[in-house]
């Protein structure tokens, strides 16, 4: 196999578990004003990913460094042409950053509401635009002889990008519904459980539409296996959750996921950008690619360093793997009002 399809499959497999990761992070974060009906449960929930939300998204940033090292065309086009989404992304990824960090430095209820709204649409906007952003990639963008994105912003708000852009966040949703219930207990619990099982029927029929929309586009008889297994995936999941087995039904949602985002790469190789203004001027993992030495070099840094992240990652869920609630978060200590 040659190198440059062991970095496209690479790449494939950090996107995969970004979106599964972050996927529930997104899901908690939008949620939070629906499921929570106090700060006490705001804070049962925010702590439920707490230590492993920045974990999660070391997995975007080494799928960026990635790409930009082992496809440098394809880097230059997508983050040139895509440029204002993805700034859009990278603000509210910060916003959200700082949200977690500064929420509790003080318990005005104001203050508190402000970075509510932070982590809120902190979430809310990566979910929508992701699906936006990659939905386009699968179907195409105008791309001319230069290698260079001639479109806009318009260009990216086409039908099948929103429609990717609503799969998604509802699926996100869903994903971090069944994340609250399988970490938290007491009434929160059951309230995430009934809200993922209704959220996620919205999101099953919007994905089925989707991937048979990108199965009629660009699929292949892989493609298509996967994407019924993806489909097959996401209903087991409900079930599950509607049995209140939130175990299962969150490992349904990952699996509908992991499957969803394997087949849009799938579905896209061997280009990794194509060009809607002529076939010819499509990026592929041949054209796009680095040198083969810098191919190899990076091979043997991913096959020393990636065991020692995915360990450690897997680590920090085993620890943190306890249900909380609301009895296990602390009264706040107010300051004597006569000092």
């Amino acid at each position: 196999m040659e190198l440059t399809t062991v970095w496209f499959a690479l790449i494939a497999v950090l996107w995969v578990g970004y979106f599964c990761l972050e996927g529930f992070d997104f899901g908690v974060g939008m949620l939070l004003p629906v499921l929570a009906r106090d700060d006490t449960e705001r804070r049962v929930m925010i702590n439920t990913i707490g230590p492993v939300w920045d974990g999660n998204e070391v997995w975007v940033l080494v799928a960026g460094g990635a790409t930009f090292a082992a496809f440098p065309e394809w880097y230059a086009t997508l983050f040139s042409g895509f440029y204002l989404p993805l700034l859009m992304i990278l603000v509210a990824l910060i916003v959200r950053g700082l949200s977690f960090e500064y929420r509790h430095k003080r318990e005005e209820a104001s203050w508190k509401a402000r970075w509510d709204a932070a982590i809120i649409w902190g979430s809310f906007v990566p979910a929508l635009l992701w699906g936006v952003a990659f939905a386009n990639i699968v179907a195409g963008v105008p791309i001319d002889a230069d290698k260079e994105f001639t479109g806009s912003l318009l260009t990216l708000l086409n039908p099948f990008g929103l429609l990717g852009g609503l799969v998604t966040l509802t699926l996100f949703a869903t994903h971090g519904a069944l994340f609250v219930a399988l970490k938290t207990d007491g009434d929160i619990r059951h309230r995430a459980r009934d809200l993922a099982v209704r959220i996620g029927s919205v999101a099953a029929v919007l994905a089925v539409l989707f991937l048979v929309w990108t199965q009629v586009r660009t699929g292949t008889p892989t493609t298509a296996v996967v994407f019924a297994a993806a489909s097959l995936a996401l209903v087991g999941g409900l079930v599950a959750a509607r049995a209140g087995r939130e175990g299962w039904a969150f490992s349904g949602t990952f699996v509908t996921i992991a499957l969803a985002v394997a087949g849009l790469f799938l579905a896209l190789f061997p280009d990794v950008m194509p060009s809607t203004t002529d076939p010819a001027y499509s990026l592929t993992t041949t054209n796009a690619a680095a040198t083969a030495y810098t191919l190899k070099v990076m091979t043997w840094v991913a096959v020393v360093f990636t065991p020692i992240v995915l360990g450690y990652q897997a680590w920090t869920y085993w620890v943190f793997r306890k249900r909380i609630s609301v009895h296990h978060i602390p009264t706040p200590v107010l300051a004597d009002a006569t000092r």
